[in-house]
């Protein structure tokens, strides 16, 4: 059988409804082409495109692939959220997503200029709550999922959030293969969203000896979540600087704090008297809530020390358990059409299974 076309398909012109999620450092340019290309939807990741380059990334998309059918993904707390907000409508892309997002008059600025509100949630009631500020649609993360996630695996979440809610439902956390696609059909939602699948492929920019730690991490308990980066739930692959931060007290982790912003000044702004100062200042009030604000500000560039720069063991690796899984890198073409392949088998010997009853059952 032929994968069936769902709301998800209609709404975002894909072919098939498979969308890859917003990383940052990840999905550039590039990887949305490709996936879009593939018959996938993309999402270029605005919040870690520099402000000067986004506008050019957004035209690179449209001139390689004909047109918007691709999003934007942003925070509200970025400096350059207004910029995103302006481009998304400019250019009249197919949707936004966020996690933290915009107010009601904002959204209703998106739908005027017919640019779909998608935002990613973690609990029931944060679903509820996109849906009163005007959500067209849903993307659901399990705890499985990578990065900052909730702590509801996709298996709970995503049934709760289909019975309370007449959208359209995306499924995200713990995905990466056809089975995943057809059971998530099967559950009621529109489509699946994958971010550590996408990254661990060969259009991915993801620097070689990053993807190989991914690639070698086999252990879905190495994929844990920690709360030492920002106080956050931050689900990562487990690394030499993670168990350095977690292993310290909280005036140990200050200081790996500030020597972590000390060490990449020209991104953080900090200077060693600044540094020092700080540490005595925060010594008196309170180091541990001093060095969660001091690492939350520094995150991104330990993002870009793993994921640009190449250097795993130095910065955080933020991933889905289903790394633990995965042990290739095919394009992003070879990739939706196996998975396109493997869900429409699945779908067939579903409905095999599905056999009409006999006449004497049906009396």
């Amino acid at each position: 059988m032929t994968l069936p076309r769902t709301r998800l398909t209609d709404a975002l012109g894909c072919r098939y409804p498979i969308v890859q999620t917003a990383m940052g450092w990840v999905s550039d340019s590039n990887l949305v082409i490709a996936t879009t290309k593939a018959g996938g939807f993309g999402f270029l990741a605005g919040a870690t495109i520099d402000a000067a380059d986004l506008e050019g990334e957004i035209k690179r998309v449209i001139e390689s692939t004909g047109g918007s059918n691709f999003g934007l993904n942003f925070h509200m707390f970025q400096e350059n959220a207004a910029q995103c907000i302006d481009l998304a409508i400019k250019y009249r892309l197919k949707a936004v997503s966020y996690g933290r997002g915009p107010n009601k008059e904002t959204i209703a600025r998106f739908k005027e200029a017919g640019v779909l509100c998608i935002p990613t949630v973690g609990a029931l009631k944060h679903a509820l709550k996109a849906i009163e500020l005007g959500a067209d649609m849903i993307t659901i993360q399990g705890a499985e999922g990578g990065g900052h996630t909730g702590g509801v695996p996709s298996t709970i979440l995503l049934p709760q959030v289909l019975d309370a809610v007449s959208v359209p439902v995306i499924a995200a956390g713990g995905y990466s293969t056809g089975r995943g696609l057809a059971s998530a059909l099967a559950a009621g939602a529109e489509g699946i969203a994958m971010g550590t699948r996408f990254m661990m492929t060969s259009d991915s920019p993801t620097p070689k000896r990053t993807l190989e730690r991914y690639l070698s991490t086999k252990d879905a308990q190495q994929i844990r979540v920690t709360l030492a980066v920002d106080g956050m739930r931050h689900r990562m692959i487990d690394n030499e600087f993670i168990k350095q931060l977690e292993s310290a007290g909280p005036i140990g982790r200050l200081w790996i704090a500030l020597r972590s912003a000390r060490k990449w000044k020209a991104h953080t702004g900090m200077s060693t008297g600044h540094m020092i100062k700080t540490f005595f200042s925060a010594i008196k009030d309170d180091p541990s809530a001093m060095s969660q604000v001091v690492m939350a500000a520094n995150q991104p560039v330990l993002l870009q020390r793993s994921m640009v720069e190449g250097f795993p063991a130095e910065g955080i690796l933020p991933s889905g358990q289903v790394a633990a899984a995965i042990d290739n890198l095919p394009s992003c073409a070879e990739l939706i059409e196996s998975i396109v392949h493997e869900a429409e088998q699945c779908l067939e010997r579903l409905q095999a299974r599905c056999v009409p009853p006999t006449d004497i059952e049906s009396e």
